[in-house]
């Protein structure tokens, strides 16, 4: 996703004590030992409307969320 430089990105590797690493699916692939990767805006860390009463569709950035959706699909594409 770095390489195409649609939206600014950064790579982290988290510990598990970090509030909130292990807050969404990936957390089942651990379980049972496979690798996963989570891609994530950092939900309530950056976004104070996350699952909140605000947390209404105004609140959205759609085209930021379809420049994710593009980096993704480049992404996954070059993996073949």
């Amino acid at each position: 996703m770095q390489k195409s430089k649609l939206l600014p990105t950064k790579s982290f590797i988290g510990p598990s004590s970090l509030q909130g690493i292990d807050f969404s699916d990936h957390r089942n692939y651990w379980k049972y030992g496979y690798s996963s990767v989570m891609i994530t805006n950092t939900s309530f860390y950056r976004n104070k409307n996350y699952h909140e009463k605000t947390d209404k569709i105004e609140t959205l950035d759609f085209n930021r969320m379809a420049l994710t959706v593009d980096e993704l699909y480049l992404t996954i594409r070059q993996l073949k």
